[in-house]
Order: structure tokens, then C-alpha cells, then sequence
């Protein structure tokens, strides 16, 4: 997969800053003291959506609008941010919208999604079964469907990687969870771009380890996604393309629990103030993991959303946060 030079990159910064200013990226003391690190977190959770989807949905839908004369609706599969994203762009550009999730998503993400305009449909029990339901609606329907990783939705996500990269100092690594991709991608593309010597780590989610494991035997591994707290991770199934980019520039792929993704919530809200969904903390647990390998260095990390349900961050919020609290 080729990624996108510098000045696609720039451009397409340009298309999204018609709807949604540059996100911030600040050095926390507290999460600096916790990590004995200096870290740099990008705030992805302070778009317009609460998270990063909303970039590569402005491209993605202005590029079918370019190409397909006469389109009127779209439709993708989601665990709820990427539909979000969806549903905002096509209001934006007066289109109509259906999503497809899986039974027992997010409440609030598909309230979310319909306050934007959006038709849910629910049908399967996890994303993959969701994806093949959209790609049948959208034959049937006559509606162009967004996959869930597309060079689109790279270059979207490259737009914040290079804000990143340049409003932050030189980082000697950087975090960056792994859903289908495209976040991962769009951080390497910037990387490479800039030419910077930054490391790029992906993280997985434990209970989601399709990537993990493919990463490790340099091939498509599916595998089940079971992870309960980061849904935006629960991926079964890699994408090829995403694969290669992901083999070609980023170093290892670390896997974190549930619990210490739930960990990194409490954590982002007791140092930051910040809400962090269980997908957007993942980079967080992923440097609480191996603090021998970050100690004394400067390391990025994605925040890539904030969208949880009220009563699970709450119990999330409930939990110890160190073993002192927790006896």
C-alpha cells in the first residue's frame, strides 16, 4: 500500500479544517510522573464526534461525491465512531445514511449516530457480521458503502498524525491502537512523510488479537474479538492493506487486558481530566505495560476517542486504581 505524501496530507488538512479546528496535543505532569516518561498525548477526543472518524469521513464522502455523479446515500458498519463520523459528513454534504451495528453496541454511540440523522440497523453479533450486513443493504439499496479501512480514511488520519508530529517535540515512540487500521497507517504515513526516526508501536486489545498475531507470523490471522471494554478494537478480521503498511513500518505490536485498558481510563481521568473510551486509552496501557521501555524517554500517545456509555465509565471509575485503593 502506498501512503500518502506530505503534500496529500496537507491538502487534505485543509478539507477538514472547513469543519473542525486542529486537536491539541499536551504534556501532562501527573501522566509524566505516573509513566516516568515525558508524554505527549494527542486529544483526538476533542472533535466535533469525540474521536478521530470524523477526518477520514469528510475525504472519504467528498471523494464518492467527486466520482459518483448523482449519489444520494451511503451506508458502512461501525462500533459506533466510525459511524459517527459517517452520519456527520453525510449531513454535512445532504446525503442520507444508514449504519449498521451489532446487537448490544454502544447506547450512546447509536443515539449519537441517529442525533446526526442516521438509520441504525442492527443485525450480528460482533463488527464482521455487521461489515458483510452493510455490503448486502448497500447492493440491495443502491448505496454506496465506506469500508472500514480505506486509503480515504488513511489520509484522514494522517491529517492529525501530522499536527502531531509538528506540534509536539521529537518522539522517540510513538503509541497508536489498532482497530481495522487506519489510525496506524495515517501515523506512519506522517512519519514517513516529515522523515522522522519516530517508532511506531501498535496496540491491541488482548481479547482482539487478530493484528497481534498477524503481525507476529506476517500473514491475515483472523481471530475473535472478545474484548468487553474497547469495542473500537474488536476486530476479527485485518485488513490486507492495512497488513502491509503495518509490516513495513511499525516495529511490534504490544497486547493489552481489559483491565489495564480499564486501568489507563482511570488513569487519563485522574492525571487529565480527559474521558478516554476503552479503544482511546489503549495507547496509555500499552506504555503502563513497559515502563522499562519508555523510562526517561519522550513518547506520544493517541488518544483516539472518548464516547463510552455513562454507566460503564462509571463502573470503570469505581474500580482501584492502585493496589493501595484496592484493598
Amino acid at each position: 500500500m502506498q501512503l500518502p505524501s506530505l503534500d496529500r496530507i496537507r491538502t487534505a488538512q485543509r478539507v477538514v479544517y472547513r469543519h473542525m479546528p486542529p486537536t491539541p496535543q499536551y504534556s501532562w505532569p501527573l501522566l509524566n510522573q505516573r509513566l516516568c516518561a515525558e508524554a505527549w498525548v494527542k486529544h483526538e477526543n476533542h472533535t466535533p464526534v469525540g474521536a478521530f472518524k470524523i477526518r477520514g469521513a469528510l475525504l472519504y464522502l467528498g471523494a464518492l461525491m467527486a466520482e459518483q455523479a448523482g449519489l444520494a446515500g451511503v451506508i458502512a458498519a461501525t462500533r459506533g465512531n466510525f459511524g459517527q463520523g459517517v452520519a456527520m459528513a453525510a449531513r454535512i454534504f445532504g446525503l442520507t445514511c444508514a449504519i449498521v451495528v451489532p446487537h448490544r453496541n454502544s447506547a450512546e454511540k447509536n443515539r449519537a449516530m441517529q442525533a446526526q440523522g442516521a438509520e441504525l440497523i442492527e443485525h450480528g453479533e460482533d463488527f464482521q457480521a455487521a461489515l458483510e450486513h452493510a455490503r448486502t443493504l448497500a447492493a440491495g439499496r443502491g448505496l454506496a458503502l465506506l469500508e472500514s479501512f480505506d486509503p480515504r480514511l488513511v489520509l484522514g488520519t494522517a491529517t492529525y498524525a501530522l499536527e502531531f508530529f509538528e506540534g509536539a517535540p521529537a518522539l522517540d515512540r510513538v503509541y497508536v491502537p489498532i482497530g481495522m487500521g487506519s489510525s496506524i497507517c495515517g501515523v506512519a504515513a506522517a512519519r514517513n512523510a516529515l522523515e522522522l526516526d519516530t517508532e511506531i508501536v501498535g496496540v491491541v486489545a488482548e481479547a482482539a488479537p487478530a493484528y497481534a498475531r498477524s503481525f507476529k507470523e506476517r500473514r491475515l490471522v483472523e481471530a475473535p474479538a472478545r474484548t468487553i471494554i474497547a469495542d473500537g478494537l474488536a476486530c476479527r478480521t485485518p485488513h490486507p492493506l492495512a497488513l502491509e503498511a503495518i509490516f513495513a513500518n511499525v516495529s511490534r505490536v504490544v497486547e493489552v487486558s481489559d483491565a489495564e485498558i480499564e486501568e489507563a481510563m482511570r488513569a487519563y481521568y485522574e492525571d487529565t481530566h480527559n474521558l478516554a473510551e476503552g479503544a482511546g486509552a489503549a495507547a496509555l496501557a500499552a506504555a503502563l505495560h513497559e515502563p522499562s521501555q519508555i523510562a526517561g524517554k519522550r513518547i506520544g500517545m493517541v488518544l483516539t476517542g472518548g464516547n463510552v456509555d455513562r454507566a460503564v465509565y462509571a463502573a470503570v471509575l469505581g474500580g482501584a486504581s492502585n493496589p493501595a485503593r484496592a484493598q
